[in-house]
């Protein structure tokens, strides 16, 4: 059970914060440094889905860190660094009125603070079955630039309770979590559903399979710019539901690397591509 329970807090979701309900043991520290890449892309989910003349490439360096309080509650913390590049976006600013050629090519690239979250987790069952608690909030730290439509984070504050299941088998586990995602500012708010099973293939390698999903409430009509709108980053009614795999190697007790690549069956406002995270942790 313990040795289990050392391995699950090693996982990266697309949601940056881990969603077992294991939580650290007193005074101990696990710290984890990671990249989040989605390259070269120009085509969105929706309703129908959606191009861009252009491409954008979202990257994110996150360091994220969770404290043990006490036995049964972790304080959680998570710091994103966004560095995103625009590559000959065509626009046409609605704004300003010509005859002939109206339209211009941008190309920027910009790094800056996404959305800084802190977050607090509590274990209120531990037998059979471990149930936990969690509740996060997302700061609105973020940049917006005008020029190139670029966003590093939502223009709002989010508030994530979640309620949190999991299992230890001799060398496999499995979890689940449900949730809302509440934002501000008249952003629309969502469902948040999803679980792993992850299995022992080796002595210090897991495989885990997941599935993540946000589907949004629609009860938001925050007004964004046009260029803002037309990449897409994090503009309102974002949702996707996903599947993946991630892979865990241990080099020591305290020391390993982490893997994550999932893969969409549908979305909204979101590139339909994939996303690829590989990162280090350290345990105190």
């Amino acid at each position: 059970m313990k040795q289990i329970t050392n391995f699950l807090f090693l996982f990266l979701t697309i949601s940056a914060f881990s969603q077992g309900p294991w939580t650290q043991e007193k005074g101990k520290l696990y710290t984890q440094l990671s990249f989040t890449t989605i390259p070269n892309y120009d085509k969105f989910f929706g309703d129908p889905d959606y191009s861009i003349n252009g491409e954008i490439t979202d990257n994110t360096i996150q360091i994220y860190g969770e404290y043990g309080i006490t036995n049964n509650t972790t304080l959680i913390v998570n710091l994103p660094f966004k560095l995103i590049s625009v590559d000959n976006l065509s626009y046409v600013d609605p704004a300003i009125y010509c005859i002939v050629d109206c339209s211009k090519n941008i190309n920027e690239n910009k790094t800056s603070l996404g959305n800084i979250e802190i977050g607090v987790k509590h274990n209120f069952y531990k037998k059979d079955w471990l149930l936990s608690g969690q509740l996060s909030v997302e700061v609105n730290t973020s940049s917006f630039y005008e020029n190139s439509g670029i966003r590093t984070g939502y223009d709002a504050f989010t508030f994530t309770p979640l309620f949190l299941a999991g299992k230890s088998f001799s060398n496999s586990y499995l979890q689940s979590f449900i949730g809302t995602k509440l934002r501000t500012n008249n952003y629309s708010s969502n469902f948040k559903f999803g679980g792993e099973y992850g299995y022992k293939v080796f002595k210090n390698i897991w495989i885990i399979g997941f599935l993540d999903l946000e589907k949004s409430f629609e009860n938001g009509d925050i007004e964004l710019p046009d260029i803002n709108r037309i990449t897409s980053l994090y503009i309102n009614n974002q949702e996707y539901g996903v599947v993946g795999l991630k892979a865990i190697g241990e080099f020591s007790d305290n020391f390993g690397v982490t893997a994550s690549l999932p893969a969409a069956f549908y979305g909204n406002n979101v590139a339909k591509q994939v996303a690829l995270t590989v990162g280090v942790y350290k345990k105190f």
